[in-house]
């Protein structure tokens, strides 16, 4: 698959999960706003403002420096930044920040049809926080992004659901490219120790310990050291730092795969 295609693949799956949000957020009712998500200090009115914050800049909104106050959640610049993002739209209406994603991103994605990038190591002219991404990188995250932030408003509401989109897809198999990162240095198990990963609707992964102590992709075996077997929104939860997992099962050693979870966590 050439840059081109792969680039274009990642913006319809991000232009799927934005519609996928921008409708979840119409049918919310007025309460729904103001409850709390996983996010530490955020409502789902401020995950909708960080959504439409970012969109905005993407698509060639001004940068906003507003006083945010000492925000314990904000632990890094980053979380600083996206607070900036959430603190400019604390009095705006939902049908304004409806209106804001929905502007932003069709503007976004009229530009990126028009002249679609080609070369996913090149830099684009336009990103948030000025964090040092080239294309692949921030195409591919924003499906990502999108799609977490549908599933933390979903849980908020109590209204599960879209486990099955492209974005859902996009989501669970980036995320579970962090396998050997997460065994071979965060768990760190002998040499010789075999993983496996199972998420429901995606192609199961696994990783071996070499003998240089690092954990590279293998073909799955038929008898690993631990076999981890859990649904996406599991992986979700678990893998995005939300909250404890549940459902996930363990054949082979059960405190490896404990340590594997207790691990798995790759975005902030």
């Amino acid at each position: 698959m050439s840059d081109a295609q792969r680039l274009t693949g990642w913006i319809e799956t991000w232009w799927e999960s934005i519609n996928d949000f921008t409708l979840l957020l119409e049918d919310l009712g007025p309460d729904d706003w103001a409850l709390p998500t996983d996010l530490p200090g955020w409502t789902v009115h401020d995950v909708a403002a960080h959504t439409a914050h970012l969109e905005a800049v993407l698509a060639g909104g001004p940068e906003e420096t507003v006083e945010v106050g000492d925000v314990a959640h904000a632990t890094s610049v980053m979380g600083l930044y996206t607070e900036q993002g959430v603190a400019a739209r604390r009095d705006r209406t939902p049908d304004e920040l409806i209106n804001e994603i929905r502007e932003s991103t069709t503007k976004r994605r009229t530009e990126l049809l028009d002249d679609p990038p080609s070369d996913g190591s090149a830099k684009p002219d336009r990103i948030f926080g000025g964090v040092p991404w080239d294309w692949n990188t921030l195409l591919r995250n924003r499906p990502l992004d999108v799609w977490m932030h549908e599933q933390d408003i979903r849980r908020a509401v109590g209204r599960p659901g879209n486990l099955d989109t492209a974005g859902a897809k996009h989501t669970a198999d980036y995320m579970l490219d962090a396998l050997p990162v997460i065994v071979g240095k965060r768990v760190a198990p002998a040499t010789g120790t075999t993983v496996v990963v199972a998420v429901a609707g995606s192609d199961e992964r696994a990783v071996a310990i070499g003998e240089d102590g690092r954990a590279a992709p293998v073909e799955v075996p038929w008898n690993p050291t631990v076999r981890i077997s859990m649904g996406r929104e599991a992986f979700t939860v678990m893998a995005g730092g939300r909250r404890a997992p549940e459902g996930i099962e363990f054949q082979g050693d059960a405190t490896l795969g404990q340590a594997v979870v207790d691990a798995f966590r790759t975005t902030p």
